[in-house]
């Protein structure tokens, strides 16, 4: 919104400085972007003395001027009939930018030079005068910018102003503000309506076909206008705000629009159907020819203005290309009405059309001042336009808006505010802006706001305004009081974040996918018919059919993740996420069951190709490793890995799975993806995955921290082969060793295992290494040797084992 303070000062007395004023819009609410002046082009045109006129040697109509300019004489080729000697003169200097947009340069015409401009009134923006130079009074000094000689300035505030503050969007409006805190009253510009002739029902009619949203709709009658230019200083008001003079009727109503706030529109009165206005909704597809040219199609949703037959206006938002004001138009009906402001927004949205009325129609304009911008507009168009005023106004309003009534006490607003006004001063800052102000009783007051104040209807919002015009920085800062002790984080939060962090130092990439997911998902992941996590519980406005029920498992998201990575061709991934699955309860009126759960995928190598070394395919172990390290860094223990049965196996490879157990219950799985899953999900990349029970988990840390010293003393390890049954899980053997709680024994690792011949084909060879510490003294081989052989007499009785042959 650009407000020039020049035309501001016509409704208000205005006696700040322009970056005073600035500051004080900006307390008030009413930010203000810039401030510039509009006659700063004028820094480049100095006053010029005509010292000398000689006729252009190559141009009967062209004169070559000496202009002395101050500091020099320069010469100027000039067309000005009027130019004479010792006539004193604007001339611009190579530089000016002027009002209409070219940048005066030096320049050669007609073979002399010229090194400037003898400038007349239109030329500069200062009149409408074209037909020669403008003189100017002789008591001016040569070479004195014109500006500073002819105090020349209008300051120009370009300000950004809320959605909820349509009030402002007009000059009466901002006047209101000033005078608001400059303690000063709004001088309103006085409306008289001429004389008139018979009666304006005996021509026209207006129909309301949709009042809900046109809920008024006022129009006035003009005959005998004469469509022509606009006085200089309605179009100098037009320009001082950035809009365009077009003629003296359109010119009018943008006036009054910037004036009050109020958009109106002119109709060719004489091209209306019937000489009637209906207002009513757009048919289907309904064509119509809006003022731009562009024919568009509408929709019921569309609010129209139309004659007896045809549309004529796309209502709050355009007119139409038939109807328009035409230099032959005499017959004028004037229209000024309150629409609804979602339906202009809408419209204005899905037409693309963007207009200074839509913008103010969309945020609400003043429904009680629609009568007032008319006839303020109609008593212009008489007296600029030369008309006749047909007596009466048409005004449809069958359901007149209420007065919003707002009771409060004083100490309510000073608890919300921190202030301590009392109801006087309160009513005064309200009453300064034009609300209505009843003392109830000594501490409470009634409020009712202007109708121009769209934007309050609560007790908030009379405290905003007490807040704003009090002065925002006159109100004390206090802060919140915090207590000296920290709150410890949940243990769930913080658990969380340390496995992320644990994973991410393990090489994965977190994933986050939608809760949401395919009813197909339990068919792809190849789940038994009675597994529960085929109870699903359903969306009941999907988004999609792939999101139409809630995810029983993390693994579905982790495929479709891994399936759009090797479409863009990553093939190398190390995935995990975090989040809950749904487990429907099977009753009505019910939550379905929730748990968090930890997955996490490997697909493509472990060791990518270098120089040095192959690529090496991920496998099983790799991924079985990561669960071991994350579970050894969050300090569980008794963890084992043990084969799951192939009956058990559904979306994981049989003999390829295993169950987690720690403390023997149950806590998850990792295995490799089962090839028909892969099928399911178009994968053509073996892959692996695991899963374990958050919640459990996160029940099993403990806030207690070790620390143990290092050893000083070196260890020394010894290897066992052991040739065994296949059946025997090698995790057994490991147990076993632990408990025999040898306290020299630090360490025991798997380094081998191996079938085949000699080894008999019932049978396999696995090889463990133990690793030997003494945390007082170094050992000695002879020590090691019979506790390392004993050690081994025990795993074979044990585990019915044999050695293998020396």
């Amino acid at each position: 919104m650009k407000v020039s303070l020049s035309w501001l000062k016509e409704y208000v007395n205005v006696d700040m400085s322009p970056n005073d004023l600035a500051d004080a819009l900006t307390m008030a609410g009413l930010e203000v972007e810039a401030v510039s002046d509009r006659y700063d082009y004028l820094n480049r045109v100095v006053i010029g003395r005509i010292t000398t006129v000689e006729p252009h040697p190559s141009a009967d109509k062209l004169k070559l001027c000496s202009v002395d300019v101050g500091e020099r004489v320069i010469t100027v080729v000039c067309g000005a009939p009027n130019a004479k000697k010792d006539m004193l003169a604007p001339c611009a200097l190579p530089g000016t930018c002027f009002p209409k947009g070219p940048v005066l340069k030096k320049g050669i015409i007609r073979g002399e030079t010229s090194e400037g401009m003898l400038c007349s009134e239109a030329e500069l923006g200062l009149g409408i005068n074209s037909d020669g130079i403008m003189e100017l009074g002789k008591n001016l000094s040569v070479g004195d910018t014109l500006n500073k000689a002819l105090d020349l300035s209008d300051p120009v505030f370009e300000i950004d102003l809320t959605p909820n503050r349509p009030d402002c969007l007009s000059i009466i409006g901002m006047a209101r503000e000033i005078a608001a805190f400059q303690s000063k009253k709004v001088s309103y510009p006085e409306i008289l309506l001429p004389e008139s002739f018979d009666d304006i029902s005996n021509y026209s009619s207006v129909t309301l076909m949709a009042p809900d949203l046109c809920p008024r709709y006022a129009a006035s009658l003009i005959f005998d206008i004469t469509v022509g230019p606009s006085p200089y200083w309605l179009q100098d008001r037009l320009v001082s705000v950035g809009l365009k003079p077009i003629n003296n009727i359109v010119d009018i109503t943008n006036f009054v629009m910037m004036e009050t706030g109020q958009p109106l529109h002119a109709f060719d009165f004489d091209r209306l159907a019937e000489n009637r206005i209906v207002v009513r909704t757009a048919g289907e597809d309904e064509p119509f020819v809006t003022l731009d040219g562009k024919k568009r199609r509408l929709d019921p949703e569309m609010l129209m203005i139309c004659d007896g037959e045809k549309p004529v206006a796309l209502a709050g938002v355009m007119g139409g290309l038939n109807s328009e004001v035409e230099d032959t138009t005499t017959r004028i009906l004037l229209e000024s009405a309150y629409f609804d402001p979602v339906c202009i927004r809408k419209t204005s949205k899905k037409t693309g059309l963007n207009t200074d009325a839509s913008h103010r129609f969309e945020r609400g304009v003043d429904h009680g001042g629609t009568l007032t911008a008319l006839k303020r507009a109609t008593q212009l168009i008489v007296e600029i336009g030369g008309g006749k005023l047909v007596n009466g106004i048409i005004d449809e309003y069958p359901n007149p808006f209420s007065e919003k009534t707002i009771e409060f006490n004083d100490k309510d607003l000073n608890r919300h505010l921190g202030t301590h006004l009392n109801i006087k001063d309160i009513g005064n800052y309200l009453k300064s802006i034009e609300f209505e102000v009843e003392e109830i009783d000594p501490d409470r007051l009634r409020v009712i706001p202007p109708s121009c104040r769209v934007d309050i209807s609560r007790f908030e919002d009379i405290a905003e305004e007490v807040a704003r015009l009090y002065g925002y920085n006159n109100i004390e800062t206090t802060f919140p009081l915090i207590p000296a002790e920290a709150t410890h984080p949940s243990k769930k939060i913080e658990s969380r974040n340390r496995i992320k962090f644990l994973m991410t130092g393990l090489g994965f990439n977190e994933t986050i996918n939608y809760s949401f997911v395919s009813e197909r998902s339990c068919d792809l992941l190849e789940l038994a018919p009675d597994d529960p996590k085929r109870q699903v519980v359903g969306i009941l406005n999907p988004l999609s059919e792939d999101q139409s029920v809630m995810r029983t498992s993390l693994v579905p998201g982790l495929l479709e993740t891994m399936k759009y990575n090797l479409s863009v061709q990553n093939k190398n991934l190390k995935l995990f996420e975090i989040g809950k699955v749904f487990i429907d309860t099977g009753q009505e009126d019910t939550q379905p069951n929730e748990f968090e759960m930890i997955s996490g995928l490997w697909t493509g190598t472990a060791i990518d190709l270098t120089w040095f070394s192959k690529a090496i395919d991920s496998d099983f172990y790799d991924l079985k490793g990561v669960v071991e390290q994350l579970l050894w860094k969050l300090g569980v223990v008794n963890t084992i890995f043990i084969r799951m049965p192939p009956a058990s196996c559904f979306y994981t490879k049989p003999g390829a799975t295993a169950q987690i157990l720690v403390k023997n219950e149950p806590m998850g799985l990792v295995g490799e993806l089962h090839p028909k899953v892969l099928a399911n999900y178009d994968l053509k990349q073996t892959a692996f995955i695991f899963e374990l029970d958050l919640d459990r988990l996160i029940q099993l840390l403990s806030d207690e921290k070790f620390a143990q010293p290092i050893p000083k003393y070196p260890a020394t390890s010894r290897d066992i082969t052991l040739i065994i049954n296949k059946d025997v899980e090698t995790y057994k053997i490991i147990r076993y060793v632990k408990m025999l709680d040898e306290e020299l024994v630090e360490t025991i690792s798997l380094f081998d295992v191996f079938e085949g011949a000699p080894i008999p084909e019932e049978r396999k060879s696995v090889s463990l290494r133990i690793t030997y510490r003494s945390l007082d003294e170094t050992l000695e081989d002879v020590r090691i040797n019979h506790i390392h052989k004993s050690m081994t007499q025990l795993l074979v009785e044990k585990f019915d084992a044999t050695l293998p042959a020396e």
